[in-house]
Parts: structure tokens; sequence; C-alpha cells
């Protein structure tokens, strides 16, 4: 069987993708950093790793236990460029949770009828009520990016959702609830060479969609989008933490410490703050082309 789009992002890297992010991959080695920016060379080695994670996911147990029990409500949001990480990290968050109380949100393409709502109706109804913790794989910020990227939205859609999303963020945030805002980012190379793994792997093939072989010629585009959306809803009451996540085991430990951080629980214990050369404010985002 053939399965779509198989075959199309080796013929991007092959026939459009630039010539130093071809050089960059054919030369690198697995475990080797593609970005020149970043500031290590290597990942992570998988024991360190290992050790550091098992004493912070035994932590996120006493956070969703006390989330439980005093009914704090949660909202997570993963964000950020396709293969950027975001639902490995959500994984090792909640690998250890229990599902009923912390609840992955991956929505889809919106419905003939949630089009013609308010666009945060259908968010709306994947808040977490008390006891709980909602992870979103991708948020309201789609129309921000991806959809202005991709003239699913018109500009004036898009400027009303920049007029409106600190209001609604700071109505959840004053009602109570936790709000925290990731935004994974990962170089140009990097990103091109998890889609070749991709491609490769039967396995993940199902994870390619038309949106990422065409958003492989976008990434000037994407990168404006980014940047002006993470300038634009950036605030006191609703921060963004970015994550430079070429490294993966790196951002998914910088994901977890700065939850951990962020919310108070019976019993916690400092697990010291998120590595700063990877991980702090919209300062940190780059477009690492």
């Amino acid at each position: 069987m053939t399965l779509p789009f198989v075959g199309e992002i080796s013929a991007f890297f092959e026939n459009e993708a630039p010539k130093a992010i071809r050089r960059a991959i054919e030369k690198g080695d697995d475990d080797d950093i593609l970005t020149g920016s970043y500031p290590y060379e290597t990942w992570l080695k998988k024991k360190v790793y290992k050790a550091e994670m098992e004493p912070l996911q035994l932590e996120l147990v006493k956070l969703q236990h006390d989330v439980k029990e005093t009914g704090k409500r949660v909202v997570i949001l993963f964000e950020g460029r396709d293969a950027a990480g975001k639902g490995g990290a959500i994984e090792r968050m909640r690998a250890n949770m229990n599902p009923r109380v912390a609840r992955i949100v991956a929505l889809s393409k919106p419905s003939e009828t949630e089009a013609g709502q308010w666009y945060f109706q259908r968010y709306i109804e994947e808040l977490p009520t008390a006891g709980e913790i909602a992870l979103f794989d991708r948020s309201w910020y789609n129309r921000g990016v991806v959809e202005h990227v991709f003239g699913f939205c018109t500009p004036e859609s898009r400027e009303t959702f920049f007029h409106q999303v600190p209001r609604f963020e700071d109505m959840l945030v004053d009602d109570g609830v936790i709000l925290i805002k990731l935004w994974l980012n990962v170089g140009r190379a990097e990103q091109l060479r998890r889609f070749l793994g991709r491609e490769k792997d039967p396995r993940k093939q199902w994870k390619l969609s038309w949106i990422d072989v065409e958003g492989l010629k976008k990434w000037e585009a994407y990168s404006a989008a980014i940047e002006e959306t993470l300038r634009r809803t950036h605030s006191t009451h609703a921060p963004w933490t970015v994550i430079r996540a070429d490294d993966k085991y790196r951002a998914r430990i910088a994901a977890i410490r700065t939850l951990l951080a962020q919310v108070d629980y019976a019993g916690k214990i400092d697990m010291g703050a998120p590595d700063g050369k990877i991980c702090g404010g919209p300062e940190l985002w780059t477009p690492d082309v």
C-alpha cells in the first residue's frame, strides 16, 4: 500500500532544501546538534536523561494527586513548529499520571459548525474542571501561526484573535485557572531530519500530512508569524516559556521543570530551575535558519 506523502519529504530534501541544510543533515551523526546557535553540540546522554527524568516524574505524580485533592485546574499549552517534539514532551509529562486527571486535548480541523462559532468556543469546551489537568497538543494559537501561513483565516480574523486572546487568557487566570504556555522551537535542519526519519519509518508515517510537506517550503513565513505571535501574546498574566528543542531529552526535562516550578502542590520538592541556556522567555526564540 502506498501511503500519502511518503517520498515527498525526500524529494524536498534533494531538490528544494537549501544547500546548507542538506549539508548539515548529511554530515551530522544521529546525536549531533545541527543548529549552530544551539548551546550544546550533542544530545544529552541517555543515561543522564533517565537519571534526571525519574525524580521529575515522581514529582509529577505528587502534583497530579494534589490537583485532584484540591480541585486545581491546570492548562498546559504545547506549541511549536511541526516535529518540534510536542507529542513526545506530552507523553513523558503524562507517563505516570492518571488519565482521568491529566487529559490530552488534540483537536482536529474545525467542523462546519465549529467554523461558524466564536473562535475560542471549541477550546472552551475542552478546558479542565476542578481536579483536572488539560494538556493541549496545539491550541487556539493555530490562528496566529498555521492558519495565517496557509491562508486559512483572513487578516481581519487574525487581528481579532490578537485583540481577544489576552483578554481571554486574563479571564482564565482571573478565574483561578493555572495557565502554562510552552513554545518548543527547533532548527530548520533538525526539523527536516525528523521528517525524513518519519518518512522512512512505517510506524511513524501516519504523522505526515499535507501541512508538513507544504510547511517545509514556508520556513520564513512561519518564522515571521511565530515572532509576531510570541511578541503580541506574551504578558505578565500569561507569559510564554520558550524551549529550544533540538535535543528532545533536554527539552522534555525543561518542560517538566517549568511545570513543576510554576505550580504549588503538597509535598513539593524544589527540583531546580529549567536550563536557562535552552529555556526562557520569548527573547530566547530564534528562527534558527
